[in-house]
């Protein structure tokens, strides 16, 4: 094992000494031996989502500074509308890094389900529910198409899925026909729900303990079963700790929204997907399998995994959350149009799964670090729009952030890789 002066002069992070990770000496040290542990593993390269979140302080320091009207109510209700759309999208991103894999086709998939929504409604008369079941289904169909392609004949993810960046534009054209734009009903029930449907009142207090009290049980169920295994658990400050961490939180963001029109409904769905898809990313088999694909192939269809399964399954994933954003941006925004799913939409999503914390390598990520990831992004381009800033300081900003996120990924990976010598 090197050594820390041996590290120091290679440049490399020092190796963690074995007593400092041993769950029984950290059990035995209490709050001093927590603390020790959790700043070895953050030496060795094992940051978690700490980068994003200090990320995200920051910004919001800044910008609260350069323009206080980036802290009021009005503009935090707006930001937590255009977050629903693009964490949506990026949850898919993240299942398809997690297999080491890339799909460039995000935005135009959410192009063309935007469109196939609003025709089915609007022209065609179909109700918001059948409308809303056909655009999302079209994603699922062509994340098939998208994943047999990948894996039975061979092609890599990011010619296929470059390949659908441009079909699935001239199909998004085609729905929309000579019109180029479709303009939902404003009294309709799309728009509502996008556009004038909120938590208020009680309403968000009771969804923040709800969240508190759902990690509360969380912990509580993990540390039941690892004491059964034997296992070392989290100590009880800590937990406790988050969880009034969480209410405080809540409670304040409940507070700030309800002086304006109050929490999105559309945010909490996005919420609500998060919540599901990292509960079986951590708990189910499925999500087991995710990692190990992502993790080691060979290993994974060597333990008996079906890996092509998995492949198509994550892709079939990513395209319905594709499809699901660009409904959920189509009833904010009230309308498809030829540039729904365009612009900088897939830069966005896939800089949001990366910011969050997904590694690029394949096999480590959280799904919260989706909704992480699309705060910063939402966050810079809200508060440069306050600014008044020109667009290219935006993409400008926006690229340095990305950069700087894929090489902290970079230096953590070497880290945990040094540390495990």
């Amino acid at each position: 094992m090197t050594t820390p002066t041996e590290a120091a002069v290679n440049g490399e992070p020092p190796a963690i000494s074995a007593d400092l990770l041993d769950p029984r000496l950290i059990q035995a040290r209490g709050i001093r031996g927590y603390v020790d542990a959790t700043v070895a593993k953050l030496r060795s390269g094992d940051l978690g989502s700490l980068p994003v979140i200090v990320g995200l302080v920051v910004i919001v320091g800044v910008f609260t500074t350069l323009n206080p009207k980036f802290l009021n109510a009005f503009n935090l209700v707006s930001l937590a509308q255009q977050v629903a759309a693009i964490g949506i999208m990026a949850m898919g991103v993240v299942l398809v890094l997690l297999l080491g894999e890339i799909d460039l086709s995000i935005g135009s998939v959410s192009g063309v389900a935007a469109a196939v929504l609003a025709v089915s409604n609007v022209t065609n008369g179909y109700s918001a529910a059948v409308s809303v079941a056909l655009a999302i289904a079209g994603g699922a169909v062509i994340g098939l198409i998208h994943g047999l392609v990948f894996t039975k004949v061979g092609v890599p993810s990011f010619v296929v899925t470059l390949a659908g960046l441009l079909a699935w534009l001239g199909v998004q054209l085609w729905v929309l026909g000579s019109t180029g734009t479709i303009n939902l009903p404003p009294n309709g029930t799309l728009t509502d729900i996008g556009q004038f449907s909120f938590l208020t009142g009680w309403q968000p207090y009771v969804l923040g303990v709800a969240l508190a009290a759902l990690y509360l049980v969380g912990q509580v169920v993990k540390a039941g079963r690892r004491k059964a295994a034997g296992l070392s658990v989290q100590p009880i400050w800590v937990t406790t700790t988050v969880t009034v961490a969480l209410l405080v939180l809540s409670a304040l963001v409940a507070w700030k929204l309800n002086i304006d029109r109050g929490l999105p409904w559309i945010f909490v769905f996005c919420v609500i997907i998060v919540l599901v898809m990292d509960w079986i990313l951590r708990r189910t088999k499925y999500g087991r399998a995710i990692f190990a694909v992502g993790g080691n192939i060979e290993a994974a269809r060597r333990a008996g995994i079906r890996v092509d399964l998995v492949r198509i399954s994550v892709f079939v994933l990513a395209s319905t959350f594709a499809a699901t954003g660009g409904v959920v941006a189509a009833t904010y925004l009230g309308s498809a149009s030829q540039q729904s799913g365009s612009g900088d939409v897939l830069i966005n999503a896939i800089a949001a799964a990366v910011i969050g914390g997904t590694s690029l390598f394949g096999g480590r990520s959280r799904m919260y670090s989706a909704l992480l990831g699309a705060l910063v992004i939402a966050s810079i381009t809200n508060g440069l729009n306050l600014l008044s800033l020109e667009v290219e300081f935006r993409y400008l900003i926006t690229g340095s952030v990305l950069l700087l996120a894929v090489v902290i990924d970079a230096v953590s990976q070497r880290g945990r890789k040094s540390a495990g010598r």
